[in-house]
């Protein structure tokens, strides 16, 4: 049988019954390509699947192999509920490899504030179309901050999924998994209003929440331009990405005292695992509590004179 054939059925079935998100699709028909081109054969063995995998050690970095090697077994998966295969050769593959752990970065938060406090700065010397899209940018920036959703999410707000009056938010996530975000911060909804108010027939028009300058979706990358040269006007000489805030968004919480099991819900993770990595860097946290509770502090030990 030629598997390579199969590839293509599979992607429509990612694509229409497990209803996948475009990057999704892309990175698996990426992956998938350059497996068989590797492999050479219709049907490859263990040994060559074997072979591959370590190919991929020796070229890429540790989150790009496990997700090439997840693109490969979910393909084989597919084609063994599908009896398409007698034997799915990866039941006999060690894929599993120990794992650098890579802490997220995080902006600090005097950071934040220097941000925020300069476009608001700038934002009452503006009129006219500079004053709708300073109005935009800030309200984007505020949505980061106050979800930790991620860029693509962000973007893609129907105008239909944001109550401006309770201020929830509805999301939609990888895999088309939709969760509720609520804003709560009075000075937050404050500014989306006053962009919603500002812009409300292009808003209408497109259906998307923000806009850019001809009244389409705000894209992902308009996104990161923006917040470089917001970045750069205010000072602020740490390379900012949109990632940053979410990690942020997240590690500020649990160190204020957020269970991480509610931190995970809110960023949309689907396992604990992923939410956990915050812990490492709530680094006020770990200071308060070494601060108040280290045994140390209840020893009688003679200070030096």
């Amino acid at each position: 049988m030629n598997l390579q054939e199969k590839v293509k059925p599979y992607l429509e079935y990612c694509i229409y019954r497990k209803e996948l998100d475009a990057k999704t699709i892309k990175a698996y028909r990426i992956d998938l390509t350059q497996f068989f081109f590797y492999v050479q054969s219709d049907e490859p063995e263990k040994e060559a699947i074997e072979q591959y995998i370590t190919e991929l050690h020796k070229k890429y970095k540790q989150k790009t192999i496990k997700r090439k090697i997840a693109s490969i077994k979910a393909f084989y998966s597919y084609l063994e509920e599908e009896e398409l295969v007698e034997q799915n050769p990866f039941r006999k593959i060690k894929v599993k490899f120990k794992e650098t752990i890579i802490l997220p970065r995080i902006i600090p938060r005097e950071e934040i504030e220097q941000l925020l406090n300069y476009i608001y700065a700038s934002i009452s010397s503006l009129s006219g179309i500079q004053y709708k899209h300073t109005l935009r940018d800030a309200s984007v920036i505020e949505v980061f901050f106050a979800t930790g959703a991620r860029v693509y999410e962000i973007s893609n707000i129907r105008a239909e999924n944001i109550n401006l009056n309770s201020g929830l938010i509805r999301i939609m996530g990888k895999g088309r998994k939709e969760r509720y975000i609520q804003i709560s911060n009075t000075a937050v909804l404050d500014i989306l209003r006053k962009y919603y108010e500002e812009n409300e027939p292009e808003i209408k028009k497109s259906g998307y929440f923000f806009i850019n300058n001809r009244g389409n979706r705000y894209t992902e990358q308009s996104i990161r331009l923006m917040l470089k040269k917001y970045t750069l006007k205010a000072g602020i000489q740490r390379k900012i990405t949109p990632h940053m805030f979410r990690h942020s968004f997240a590690t500020y919480l649990i160190e204020e005292g957020v269970d991480v099991s509610c931190v995970q819900q809110l960023l949309g993770h689907s396992s604990i695992k992923t939410t956990q990595i915050y812990i490492h860097v709530a680094a006020k946290k770990q200071a308060d509590i070494l601060r108040e509770l280290h045994p140390r502090n209840n020893m009688n030990i003679v200070k030096v004179a």
